[in-house]
């Protein structure tokens, strides 16, 4: 192996136990405490452990030699992005390295004057960190993209209201992802249930446009796919005008302008008769 193809690298990873202590010495500082030293020297020594092994295939990042450190950094990216590190922070700790080449070099006895080692070094370095960002980025927006699905399905809850009813209360917008996590709650709580009513109340829904009918259709068909007849409730005097205004027919799909409208006309689809008792002394 020549120079070029890391050799001088290579070399300065030999010395594993100096270049460690260094390395966690120059990475606490940017971290400021958000890991303990026994948690960043072991997150260190695991990633100088399989960088010493990439580095025989030289010094390409993007070298199938180096897949075991891009797999190592896309797990510390994801485990560090959902703890609330900033890309600066965990890209900081991989550059920190720099500094501990340097120090190992200096101690071999080039006084740090070695020009090929230090651009050999740097440029390995720069690498890695750029790889770190990569790798953070997409580990943040699959972090983000989680606790986006994890907030639609709190925010779309499926209640059981009476024997054989369930409700679907709808609060913000409804777009098509969020439509299609509705229906499938909906559908696996029919199942789970044995429900034969549905009621999708879209008291909080600020607005419906064309858009927003046709995703209510979708919920409203697939239910009856299942055998259940649905109900749209929450229907106020602005979203009726609205409705008119915009031609929309909801068809033979029973509407109403309360959820408490909407239960009574299931219960009573079940058979149940609802009849208000007369005060006493009346």
């Amino acid at each position: 192996m020549t120079q070029a193809d890391g050799g001088r690298v290579r070399t300065l990873l030999h010395s594993a136990d100096k270049v460690l202590r260094r390395w966690v010495e120059a990475a606490e500082g940017p971290l400021r405490g958000r890991l303990t030293t026994g948690e960043l020297e072991r997150t260190c020594s695991d990633l100088l452990a399989v960088l010493v092994a990439a580095v025989d295939g030289g010094l390409d990042v993007r070298a199938d030699s180096y897949a075991g450190v891009r797999g190592f950094l896309a797990e510390l990216s994801r485990e560090w992005a959902r703890r609330g590190f900033s890309p600066s922070e965990t890209a900081s700790a991989v550059f920190a390295l720099k500094e501990a080449l340097f120090a190992a070099a200096n101690d071999d006895g080039d006084g740090g004057g070695d020009l090929d080692t230090v651009v050999e070094a740097s440029r390995w370095v720069d690498a890695l960190g750029l790889l770190t960002f990569e790798s953070f980025a997409r580990a943040r927006e699959q972090v983000i993209s989680e606790q986006a699905e994890q907030l639609l399905e709190l925010t779309t809850p499926v209640v059981k209201l009476w024997e054989g009813v369930v409700a679907v209360p709808l609060i913000g917008t409804l777009d098509s992802a969020r439509t299609q996590i509705v229906m499938e709650k909906l559908l696996q709580t029919l199942v789970d249930t044995g429900s034969e009513h549905a009621i999708i109340d879209i008291t909080g829904v600020p607005a419906v446009d064309t858009e927003v009918a046709q995703h209510l259709l979708k919920t409203v068909v697939a239910a009856r796919l299942m055998g259940a007849e649905c109900t749209i409730s929450g229907i106020r005097p602005q979203i009726a005008q609205t409705i008119v205004t915009l031609g929309i027919e909801f068809g033979d799909i029973t509407t109403k302008s309360s959820l408490a409208d909407a239960l009574l006309h299931a219960m009573r689809g079940t058979g149940v008769e609802v009849v208000r008792r007369r005060s006493e002394g009346r």
